[in-house]
């Protein structure tokens, strides 16, 4: 009788935990925005302009190794049509972050192969030079103050520069071991933007799986930069909502986390979910730059085999069986957290991308990879 019993009860305990909601992230889903033409290789940088036109720049490392053509911008619509192809003749192959300057609403484009700022005319893809920050640089993504004031992080030497609203000398306005790495990738400072007050610049570090954030003086001077999250695998393009939470690109994950303005997770969107029968990436993979338009937040997918470089991922083999590059995007909608939490609503008016380009010609915020138009 005892063992009958005893037999019941562990049956009901274990219905009982069968039974339990398994707590996890309600992950939106990241579903395929816009397709890049024939020609183009995987896309990084991304902005936004006032009218909701999305533009693209190329990396130049597709899955059969290093182009030597020409870097690309490219242009859709708010719907995801393809609008235009600008080649971007005499430049590198190699282009990153991009942004529209919120007051003159040039066109700003790093070149990351020469380690220039380029001002591109929107409609032909003709350009002169901004800045020339030096070609040992590892110019990435960049961002503008209030006064129209530049901003461009420095992967390979861990620092940010600065420049005027016209161009010309950059300056160095920080640089930390926090903004460089020893790590894999080996990209330290990358996506940056400022909190919608102006008083804190956020910026990821790739390789040490962190942002920082560097508060601004009074004076516009910087402070002293400090941890403000770790753990996140392959921290990329970063952006800021209306709220202040921080919006980060996970490529070595391939999602984006979204922290609240304390450095707690409070949401993880988008994941890798496979390859269509056009070659094509289902989802997100190697993420890695973001940019809120309308209802959505876009993201790029960069694809990239790493073992280009000399290291494995854990993406790198499904990297190299992308033929077809693509934008995905995701409903910028947080969902409620783990455990029925109410979530934090819309990300909303964002400060830009994922580093590369904010305050674009119309969005609300700074940007850093990629210019919020919100």
């Amino acid at each position: 009788m005892k063992q009958r019993c005893y037999l019941a009860l562990a049956a009901l305990f274990t219905l009982a935990i069968i039974s339990q909601p398994a707590a996890a992230w309600i992950r939106s889903p990241a579903t395929t925005f816009a397709t890049l033409p024939p020609g183009a290789t995987p896309p990084e940088g991304l902005t936004v302009d006032t009218n909701g036109d999305v533009y693209v720049a190329t990396f130049g490392w597709p899955a059969g190794g290093e182009s030597h053509a020409p870097g690309q911008v490219i242009v859709f619509n708010s719907h995801g049509k393809l609008l235009r192809q600008l080649i971007l003749t005499g430049a590198s192959p190699h282009l990153l972050g991009l942004a529209f300057h919120p007051m003159t609403h040039a066109l700003l484009v790093l070149d990351f192969g020469v380690g220039k700022v380029l001002n591109v005319n929107p409609q032909t893809g003709t350009w002169t030079v901004f800045s020339d920050i030096g070609s040992t640089s590892g110019i990435n993504a960049l961002t503008f103050d209030a006064k129209g004031n530049v901003y461009v992080s420095d992967s390979f030497q861990g620092v940010i520069w600065q420049t005027g609203p016209s161009g010309g000398l950059a300056t160095q306005w920080a640089a930390d071991p926090l903004l460089t790495t020893a790590g894999k990738p080996p990209f330290g400072a990358n996506g940056i933007a400022f909190n919608n007050e102006g008083t804190v610049l956020f910026v990821a570090n790739t390789g040490d799986d962190s942002v920082i954030e560097i508060p601004v003086k009074p004076d516009g001077t910087s402070g002293t930069p400090t941890p403000f999250a770790y753990s996140i695998n392959g921290a990329d393009g970063l952006a800021i909502d209306q709220s202040d939470n921080v919006w980060v690109v996970a490529n070595q994950s391939d999602e984006i986390v979204v922290l609240d303005p304390t450095g707690k997770a409070i949401a993880k969107l988008g994941d890798f979910e496979g390859i269509d029968n056009k070659g094509a990436v289902k989802g997100l993979l190697f993420p890695a730059s973001l940019a809120f338009n309308g209802n959505f937040l876009l993201v790029t997918n960069l694809v990239l085999d790493t073992r280009l470089f000399g290291f494995p991922t854990l993406d790198s083999e499904w990297a190299a069986e992308v033929t077809t590059y693509t934008v995905s995007k995701i409903n910028r909608q947080i969902p409620p957290l783990p455990g029925g939490q109410g979530g934090n609503g819309q990300g909303g008016n964002g400060q830009g991308g994922n580093g590369q380009g904010g305050n674009s010609q119309g969005g609300n915020g700074q940007g850093a990879k990629g210019g919020g138009n919100d």
